[in-house]
C-alpha cells in the first residue's frame, strides 16, 4: 500500500515557488492591461481581475497539499512587488489575504477535491479576500447600489472563469504533458488500470 506523505516536501514548495515566480511575472504584466479595460467602462476591468487568484488555484491542483495555496499567492505577491508592482506593498497584503482564503476553501474540503467546483469555489474565497481589502481601503464603499452590484458580479465572474476553470484547464493540459509524475508518481491502482 503506497503511504501518502501529508507535508509540503522540498520538490513542492521549489515547484510552488517557480509557479508563483512565473505568475509573479504575469502579474506585473496583468497590471497595465487591467488598467487599458478601464477605459469601457462598466468594470469591465474586474472580468480580469481573477488572474490574480490564479496561482492559488494552478499550484493547489499540481501539488495537491495543504498550504500550497497561500504559499503560491503569497510568493507571486512577492515577486511581482519585487518587479516594481503599481501598487506597491499593498500588492503583497492582497497576496496573502486572497492566499488564505483560497486556502481555507480547499482546508474546508480537506484537501481531497480537485474538481472544477471546488477550485471555482476557491477562486470566489480569494475574491472574498480581496474585497475585504477593497472596503478597508475604503474607495468600493462610495459606490452607488447598482454599480456595486456590478462591480461585484463581474469581479465573482471573472474569479471563476480565470481562477476555477481556466486554472483547471490549465491543470489538465499540464498533466497530459506527464509534468505532474514528479510529485504525484503512478500509484498501484495506475499500474493496475494498465493491466486491464
Amino acid at each position: 500500500m503506497e503511504r501518502k506523505a501529508k507535508g509540503l516536501k522540498l520538490a513542492d514548495i521549489l515547484t510552488t515557488i517557480v509557479i508563483a515566480i512565473v505568475f509573479g511575472v504575469i502579474y506585473k504584466v496583468w497590471g497595465p492591461l487591467y488598467d487599458m479595460v478601464k477605459v469601457f467602462g462598466f468594470h469591465a476591468d474586474q472580468l480580469m481581475y481573477g488572474m490574480w487568484f490564479i496561482a492559488s488555484s494552478l499550484a493547489y491542483l499540481l501539488i495537491r497539499k495543504p498550504g500550497v495555496a497561500l504559499l503560491a499567492e503569497t510568493a507571486a505577491s512577492s515577486g511581482e512587488l519585487i518587479m516594481g508592482s503599481q501598487w506597491g506593498l499593498e500588492v503583497l497584503i492582497y497576496g496573502v489575504i486572497q492566499g488564505l482564503f483560497a486556502e481555507l476553501v480547499f482546508a474546508a474540503f480537506r484537501y481531497r477535491r480537485f474538481d472544477v467546483f471546488v477550485v471555482s469555489l476557491s477562486a470566489v474565497g480569494a475574491t472574498v479576500g480581496s474585497l475585504i481589502m477593497d472596503f478597508y481601503k475604503g474607495y468600493i464603499d462610495a459606490l452607488a447600489p447598482w454599480n456595486m452590484a456590478l462591480f461585484l458580479l463581474a469581479r465573482f465572474i471573472g474569479a471563476i472563469v480565470i481562477a476555477g476553470a481556466f486554472a483547471v484547464s490549465l491543470a489538465k493540459a499540464l498533466e497530459k504533458t506527464g509534468v505532474t509524475q514528479m510529485w504525484r508518481p503512478a500509484s498501484q491502482d495506475d499500474y493496475d488500470a494498465l493491466n486491464r
